[in-house]
């Protein structure tokens, strides 16, 4: 059987990882979160003091981006993929609050973006992956043979982005996370390298109402429809 690129992009914290993951371990897909690999170069410039405040300093960012490798391993103990900056896990460093606020700000650069880009697109290239993020559809994988757009209600998603931090026994009120998905959202959409848009051939979901088990059926509808054409 021929495999193929499952592209889905979409608002932050709208489910996308929890979909692109389900569909991959149930297909025997790769499972590429390239959101992770920039909250990975996000954790980088915080733990190297390139931040001061929302203030990043560019230029020491673009000096050490080609030292930046991310790459993912899969955990047996817990049966998920885990992301790796410079052979180090991150995984739970990634997912704080102080990186969630500060990666749309270095998503927003170019050359970030296009290093980033560079190191998702040579995962792709043997196909058999799915991937999620902001631009998969539109500027990594152009191509792909199937596109989803996810969305949700910025209230819906932050209820859901502050049940899995307060799982993670992270703290922060429901009113701080609204504000990051909204900022998040501005930021994304208004970038000029890359922005955060629906490719002109993708599926879209809004996922607001609906459950975890609802989406993924219709996620592995449109798989199996793909591959029938």
């Amino acid at each position: 059987m021929n495999k193929i690129i499952i592209a889905i992009d979409g608002h932050s914290s709208c489910g996308k990882s929890t979909m692109a993951k389900d569909l991959a371990q149930k297909i025997g897909y790769r499972y590429i979160d390239t959101g992770a690999m920039y909250r990975a170069v996000t954790l980088y410039c915080i733990q190297d003091n390139l931040f001061e405040g929302e203030k990043l300093n560019i230029d020491s960012l673009e000096k050490a981006i080609t030292d930046i490798k991310i790459n993912f391993q899969f955990n047996p103990e817990t049966g998920k993929s885990e992301t790796y900056l410079n052979s180090q896990n991150v995984e739970k460093e990634i997912r704080r609050m102080e990186v969630a606020d500060k990666v749309s700000i270095v998503s927003a650069i170019g050359f970030v973006r296009r290093a980033m880009v560079a190191q998702q697109q040579e995962m792709g290239k043997e196909k058999g992956i799915v991937m999620d993020g902001r631009d998969i559809g539109t500027v990594v994988f152009p191509d792909a043979e199937l596109k989803i757009f996810l969305t949700a209600r910025p209230e819906v998603r932050a209820q859901r982005r502050l049940d899995e931090l307060k799982s993670k026994g992270e703290t922060a009120s429901f009113e701080e996370v609204l504000q990051n998905v909204e900022k998040r959202d501005l930021i994304d959409s208004t970038r000029a390298v890359s922005p955060l848009k629906q490719a002109d051939d993708a599926l879209i979901l809004d996922n607001s109402d609906i459950t975890i088990e609802e989406q993924n059926e219709w996620l592995l509808q449109k798989y199996q429809l793909c591959l029938s054409k």
